[in-house]
C-alpha cells in the first residue's frame, strides 16, 4: 500500500529502488522545446520517474534532448531513465536505463553503469523473463501491454493475474505498461503493480499537470 510519504514517487535507499506511482514515458518528439514543456508539466504534477524514449531520433538529437530532460528532472528531484541506450546514459550520467529482455544485455549494462544506476527490464507477458532479469541484476521489471496500445498494437496482452504472481515470486518492483488510462489504471494497481507507465494518455492531455495529479491520486487507495 502506498503511503503519503512515498505516494507517486520513487525513493532510493542505497541500491534499493522503491518504485511506486506514475512512471512517465516521453512521446517521440523532434521539437525539443515542446518536449521540455510537456515534461516539465508532468513533473509539476508529481512525476518523479521519467523515461526518455525516442525510437526514431538520431543520436545527436537523443543526446541533446536527454541532457535537457536530465537537468529538468533533477530540478524537480526526479530521476531520468534512458530507453535502450547505455551509451547516452553513460555520456550524460543519467539515473539509469530501460532495456528489452536480454539477460546478457542487462549483465553488460550493470557492469558498465555500476551498482548505483537503475536498470529496468521489459518482460512483456512472461514471468520467466522477469525471473531472469532479476537474476541478471535488474532494478525493476515491466509487464505489458496491459490494454490495447497505439504504440504497440500487435503486442500480446498481459493477464492481470501475472502481477499478483510476480509479486509473490519476485523481490523487485513491478511496473505495468500499455494502454493505461485513468479509467483502467485502478484495476492494474489493484492487481499488484507498484507503478504504472503512461505515455499517450498523459502527454496528450490538454492539462498535463492536472492529469498527472489525477494519476498519482489513484495510489492513495491502492
Amino acid at each position: 500500500m502506498a503511503t503519503s510519504q512515498n505516494l507517486a514517487s520513487i525513493s532510493f535507499n542505497n541500491n534499493m529502488q522503491n518504485i511506486v506511482g506514475l512512471y512517465a514515458i516521453t512521446p517521440d518528439m523532434d521539437d525539443s522545446e515542446q518536449l521540455s514543456l510537456k515534461v516539465e508539466a508532468a513533473l509539476r504534477g508529481g512525476v518523479r520517474l521519467l523515461q526518455y524514449r525516442h525510437k526514431t531520433a538520431h543520436h545527436a538529437l537523443k543526446l541533446e534532448q536527454a541532457s535537457v530532460l536530465l537537468s529538468l528532472c533533477h530540478h524537480y528531484d526526479a530521476k531520468l531513465i534512458i530507453n535502450d541506450d547505455v551509451s547516452i546514459c553513460l555520456a550524460i550520467n543519467a539515473d539509469g536505463v530501460h532495456l528489452g529482455a536480454s539477460d546478457s544485455k542487462i549483465d553488460t549494462a550493470r557492469k558498465i553503469l555500476g551498482s548505483d544506476k537503475i536498470i529496468g527490464a521489459s518482460c512483456y507477458n512472461q514471468l520467466d523473463l522477469a525471473r531472469s532479469a532479476q537474476n541478471a541484476g535488474a532494478s525493476y521489471v515491466a509487464f505489458g501491454t496491459c490494454f490495447f496500445s497505439r504504440n504497440k498494437p500487435n503486442a500480446p496482452q498481459v493477464s492481470l493475474s501475472l502481477f499478483a504472481q510476480a509479486k509473490k515470486e519476485l523481490t523487485l518492483p513491478v511496473v505495468a505498461i500499455g494502454g493505461i488510462t485513468l479509467i483502467n489504471a485502478s484495476s492494474i494497481i489493484e492487481a499488484g503493480a507498484d507503478a504504472i507507465a503512461v505515455i499517450n494518455h498523459l502527454f496528450s492531455a490538454s492539462n498535463i499537470t492536472t492529469r498527472a495529479k489525477h494519476y498519482t491520486e489513484l495510489f492513495y487507495n491502492a
